[in-house]
């Protein structure tokens, strides 16, 4: 469950749609996104320890990227089950848009 948490967050999302093109710092992954520097680094933070990435370090900077390829596999296969449900999961009374 920790797992699909932690990827509920569109912005942790974003960064790792963003980290599957590559590594990234901190820097980098704010202009890419267009989000302030704390938001990034708390959500990164929030990664690593999930364990979804890792950092590596260069000089002061540190590069961080997923430490767990398949990860993609399983964002894949989410987006599919997405697709063959159609607009089901969005107007799910629990937790689709319209939920409370």
């Amino acid at each position: 469950m920790a797992l699909f948490h932690s990827l509920s967050d569109a912005t942790r999302l974003a960064i790792v749609r963003r980290l599957a093109d590559g590594e990234a710092r901190v820097a980098d992954l704010t202009g890419d996104l267009g989000l302030a520097q704390s938001t990034v680094s708390a959500h990164v933070a929030c990664l690593r320890d999930c364990g979804l990435v890792a950092g590596r370090a260069e000089g002061r900077q540190i590069f961080y990227s997923l430490s767990r390829p398949e990860l993609l596999d399983l964002l894949a296969a989410a987006e599919a089950v997405l697709a063959a449900t159609g607009e089901a999961v969005a107007l799910c009374p629990r937790y689709g848009a319209t939920a409370s």
